[in-house]
Parts: C-alpha cells; structure tokens; sequence
C-alpha cells in the first residue's frame, strides 16, 4: 500500500504551520527547527519536502499572494453596481485579515528585502478603476478628490488595524477575541466613510 496520503498530509501540515507562524502569529523570523517543532515533525522532513526554509517560505508566500489576488478580481472582473463591488472586496478583505492577520505586513517585508513580488493588479485595470472612482464621483456618490485617494483610503481603512494589531491591542487594552469581533464589524463603517449614499 502507498504511503502517499501521509506523504501528503505531513506536507500540508508543514505548510499550515508555517503560515500560522508567518500570517497568524507574525513571526517572521522563525526557524526550521522551530517550524518543525510546531508541526511535531523531524527537521529533516522539512528539507526532505521542501528543500530548504526559503523554498517552504516561498510556497505559503505564493499561496497568500493568491488569496490576495482573488480579492482584487473581485474589483476587477465584477459587473456588479460600484459600491456593491466594493462592498464584496471589503468583506474579502476583512476576511483576509481575520484569518491572517500578518499577511500583509509579511508581503510588504518582502517588497522591501526585494524580494520578487508579483502586482496583484494590472495597469489597464487600474485605469478602469479609476475611470469608474471618477464616474461615482460625478454622480455624487464619493467625495471629489483623486481616484488614488478614494483607493488610498479603502486600503488604509482596510488594512491599518491588521497591520498594527499588537499596538492596537495593548494601546487599548482588547483581547484576540474582541480584536477579530472589532474587525468584523467594519465592513458598514469602512462603506459608510468612502460613500456619501
């Protein structure tokens, strides 16, 4: 009989730690043996699957970063109303943050050690954006400004709490539990604040 399946469980556990310990946990530093011990596996195995720590780094990095582009071809490649559409990538978005928390912040680690990086979104696409932030505006939907700015904004709402969550949590003295209830509850007010109806 094959040992395949276990082959592959253990392979899955391996990424689904490390990427707890990077996206969840914020630990971006962690070692091999530390991965491993977290996982309850040999050291060994990790090489053994993955070739080395970068190799491992490199598969969890480019499975968030498909996440992360999943939420932008929302905004994208949807028909729906603006504001709908932009409802939808809020929610993605939050739920993004709610499951992992540092993903962000790890990618913008990477950008800034120069590590290659992949545009979650295209340059014609981001015209098409922008046309439709300035068609919104002219209804007198959005406040009139930049379209960078309304995208500035959405981002900053969206993305701030998460990147700052420890501070946050002990500047204001909230638990985990209460954090990830507060970041749920966000999707209205982010709405509310880029929306004037």
């Amino acid at each position: 009989m094959s040992n395949q399946p276990k082959k592959d469980q253990t392979q899955e556990l391996i990424k689904q730690t490390a990427k707890n310990l990077f996206f969840v946990k914020g630990k971006f530093d962690v070692t091999t043996q530390e991965i491993a011990d977290e996982a309850g596996v040999n050291r060994t195995l990790i090489n053994y699957y993955f070739r080395s720590r970068d190799n491992l780094i490199q598969i969890i990095f480019d499975e968030a970063q498909k996440v992360e582009h999943e939420k932008s071809e929302i905004i994208m490649n949807s028909d729906l109303p603006f504001k709908e559409k932009i409802g939808q990538f809020i929610e993605g978005s939050l739920s993004t943050s709610l499951q992992y928390p540092y993903l962000e912040t790890y990618i913008v680690s990477q950008i800034n050690k120069g590590n290659c990086h992949k545009k979650d979104i295209e340059e014609d696409e981001l015209k098409k954006l922008y046309k439709e932030v300035e068609a919104e505006m002219e209804l007198g939907n959005i406040e009139k400004m930049a379209p960078i700015q309304f995208v500035l904004n959405m981002i900053s709402l969206l993305v701030f709490p998460s990147a700052v969550r420890p501070l946050l949590m002990e500047n204001l003295m909230i638990d985990e539990v209460e954090f990830d209830k507060i970041i749920s509850d966000r999707k209205d007010i982010i709405l509310n604040m880029l929306f004037k109806n």
